[in-house]
């Protein structure tokens, strides 16, 4: 008996470990800078973290229809937590180097977007993990709400900051990045 739970406990650790190293190779800091942010469709990625959205599906399809559902639309949740923390990769080298600049307001706008996305990619890690749980057990309840919630913060942060930095160009929304 106590063999078996031994096993049991060594196949979760090496399960929760491989789910970290593979979610922890996708969020990389990669140095391209602004021209490595990706748009993301704010909305889509809104109505997919939705609860409603679920209890609605799952009301509407039968148990093995809304398991089959609920995996595609993690799938998805996934590709739009990636891509977040790939943008915030980006933005942390670029509020990085926004803090040499002499402008205090542009220091303190750099220093918050920095903090930002420091914690986006923080909360994209934990999610992503909960997410690859969670296709194994779909019926389970999903908070990427964090992830969607600093992606938004940081997006606000990513405005003023290009903002203070060159006044002149207009600077995109947040839900077309």
């Amino acid at each position: 008996m106590s063999l078996a739970i031994v096993l049991i406990v060594a196949a979760v650790l090496a399960l929760v470990f491989i789910l970290t190293v593979s979610v922890l190779r996708t969020l990389q800091v990669s140095s391209k800078g602004a021209s490595g942010l990706q748009p993301i469709d704010v909305e889509a990625f809104r109505n997919l973290v939705d609860p409603t959205e679920d209890e609605y599906l799952r009301r509407r399809l039968l148990p093995a229809e809304f398991r089959a559902v609920r995996r595609e639309r993690l799938r998805a949740v996934a590709a739009y937590v990636r891509v977040a923390g790939a943008n915030a990769a980006a933005l942390v080298q670029i509020g990085q180097n926004a803090l040499v600049s002499t402008d205090a307001q542009t220091v303190e706008a750099a220093r918050q977007l920095v903090n930002d996305a420091l914690l986006l990619r923080r909360n994209a890690t934990l999610v992503l993990m909960k997410i690859y749980v969670l296709l194994a057990w779909p019926n389970s309840g999903l908070l990427a709400t964090p992830v969607l919630r600093g992606y938004e913060r940081m997006s606000g942060a990513a405005m003023l900051l290009g903002r203070l930095q060159h006044p002149s160009v207009p600077v995109r929304p947040a839900a077309h990045w």
